[in-house]
């Protein structure tokens, strides 16, 4: 017999369910150019993959800021889990939350500091972060990439978490999600 965990309660509105998968959508996107593109060195232009991957980077970035104050001027009803598991799920949220939005506010760091343009849909300019040379810049390059692999394994367990409540728990969590 399934769980009622989330049935008729806690389901996300529409407005949070399309922004959740257009951030799925463009963090697969992310992932797929950035292990696809070329490494970046001192003199790499930002051409091809790369310029593909500062542009779906900057709508990241819009993404989850509209998503932040969605957030915050919608909130969902009450999960209805144990008090375990939604402590677990509030932190892991959490967590997903400020990694998703710092690990493009970081590549755009280090794309100012390499004198690159970041454009929201290849039109709208972001300003530059950091000083073109700024050694500060280049390191949170390298922050970037290790906060990027610490996404993966936030996704990786978020999806878990999903598939933990659809098949092992048997409740409806999921569906909280899903259109």
């Amino acid at each position: 017999m399934e769980k009622s965990y989330g049935v008729g309660r806690g389901a996300y509105d529409g407005g949070a369910r399309f922004l959740h998968w257009l951030v799925v959508i463009l963090v697969v996107m992310q992932f797929v150019i950035g292990w696809t593109m070329p490494d970046v060195h001192k003199d790499t232009k930002p051409d091809g993959l790369i310029a593909w991957h500062l542009g779906v980077g900057a709508a990241l970035i819009a993404a989850m800021v509209i998503r932040i104050v969605w957030r915050l001027t919608h909130r969902p009803a009450p999960d209805a889990l144990p008090p375990m598991l939604s402590a677990i799920s509030r932190t892991t949220h959490f967590l997903l939350y400020v990694v998703l939005f710092a690990v493009p506010l970081l590549g755009w760091i280090n794309a100012s500091s390499r004198g690159w343009s970041v454009r929201l849909l290849g039109v709208v300019p972001y300003p530059g972060l950091s000083e073109t040379g700024s050694g500060f810049g280049h390191a949170m390059g390298d922050v970037h990439g290790i906060l990027a692999w610490v996404l993966f394994a936030l996704v990786c367990l978020h999806i878990a978490a999903a598939l933990f409540h659809r098949f092992v728990l048997k409740d409806q969590v999921l569906q909280r999600m899903l259109p």
